[in-house]
């Protein structure tokens, strides 16, 4: 059987850390992505600024945007938590928790490949679009906006940053590969062919997982562990 210390989804950490991390993280690999829907919005309210409407500042939209990404960071440790408790009482092997990781590639895989996938990566790299069809007035319909825009990214990557738990959430490779795929989606021509082949490549890597669990970079770490 394998420690769960040395297979922990939350690392060991407790909430408050747990969500400090998770912040960073958002703002390191969200913010990027983030930036042209931030600067179109602040181009907006420069010129509303301009012409004496008022003007809200663009810290009240992404105010809502990362509203969002806590609001998930809280379900990702409450998910990673219960997982936990869950591994520790079934008592799950080394290679189980890679084939789980590998079932969780998997789908995100799929969902890559799914209309819901393409709906919100079609409201993300279109700012222009996203502008003139959600507008809202004032500093509560800059928080709405933020909110809502922040529900298509997370509709975009939420499984893909799930994705990282069994990759190593704390891994610079693992983090940078999710960072520029998603980059890479949401601002390059090819974006949308870029997620299909993305979610061809989770699915067969996930696949590969299930059968080799020693493919998962996660279980090569924890196996080493266990045997030293």
């Amino acid at each position: 059987d394998m420690p769960m210390e040395i297979y922990s989804p939350t690392m060991g950490m407790q909430a408050p850390l747990f969500l400090a991390v998770w912040t960073i993280m958002m703002i390191a690999m969200m913010f990027p992505t983030a930036a042209p829907m931030i600067l179109t919005f602040h181009r907006v309210q420069t010129g509303k600024q301009g012409r004496g409407d008022a003007f809200v500042s663009t810290w009240i939209f992404v105010a809502g945007y990362m509203l969002v990404w806590g609001v998930m960071g809280v379900l990702a440790f409450a998910g990673a938590a219960g997982a936990e408790m869950l591994a520790g009482r079934v008592g799950l092997s080394t290679a189980m928790a890679a084939r789980i990781g590998g079932a969780l590639l998997m789908v995100a895989g799929a969902y890559q490949l799914s209309p819901l996938k393409d709906l919100c990566l079609a409201k993300c790299r279109t700012p222009i679009g996203f502008i003139l069809t959600s507008w809202r007035d004032g500093p509560w319909g800059a928080v709405h906006m933020g909110v809502r825009h922040g529900l298509f990214c997370l509709g975009c990557c939420w499984l893909l940053f799930l994705a990282l738990f069994p990759l190593g959430i704390m891994s610079i490779a693992a983090m940078a590969v999710v960072t520029l795929l998603v980059f890479a989606e949401k601002t390059l021509p090819a974006g949308e062919r870029i997620a299909k082949v993305s979610g061809v490549a989770l699915l067969l890597y996930g696949a590969a997982v299930l059968v080799f669990p020693q493919a998962l970079p996660t279980f090569q770490a924890a196996d080493g562990m266990i045997m030293n």
